[in-house]
């Protein structure tokens, strides 16, 4: 019996969902209670990623654009969503992923946007195996 093959996790443009809770640095200091809206808002995307992935779904968490109270908080509500079944990937490559190529209509455009340098996220060491939670 051939072994079963692992899903490819490809997001097709189409067939996806974008459920986007974006809660940007900048507005921190003009919203009460900042932190706290953080961790239900952290709390609220780890159980949806549960729930939508117990009802047999594919759920793709973009991780440049989560966030939670604290940098411990978030890395383990991602290991978790990951250990369970969702796919990580980043804004630039699902933005690419559903752009397909450079023969898109608005590729150039688009194109434009992610050239520009994205701030330090402090996701990088969860790929260059310094993570337990990730290895």
């Amino acid at each position: 019996m051939a072994a079963a093959r692992p899903c490819l996790g490809r997001v097709l443009p189409g067939s996806s969902i974008l459920f986007l809770c974006d809660m940007q640095e900048k507005f921190r200091h003009h919203i009460a209670y900042f932190p706290q809206v953080i961790s239900v808002a952290a709390r609220m995307l780890k159980n949806t990623t549960l729930d939508l992935l117990d009802r047999g779904l594919q759920v793709h968490v973009v991780v440049d654009a989560c966030s939670s109270r604290s940098q411990v908080d978030r890395l383990v509500a991602l290991a978790r969503m990951r250990q369970s079944g969702a796919f990580l990937c980043t804004s630039e490559g699902l933005i690419l992923q559903l752009v397909g190529d450079a023969a898109h209509p608005r590729f150039k455009e688009i194109q434009k946007i992610i050239k520009e340098p994205a701030p330090d996220s402090g996701l990088l060491g969860l790929f260059q195996g310094q993570n337990p939670l990730f290895r």
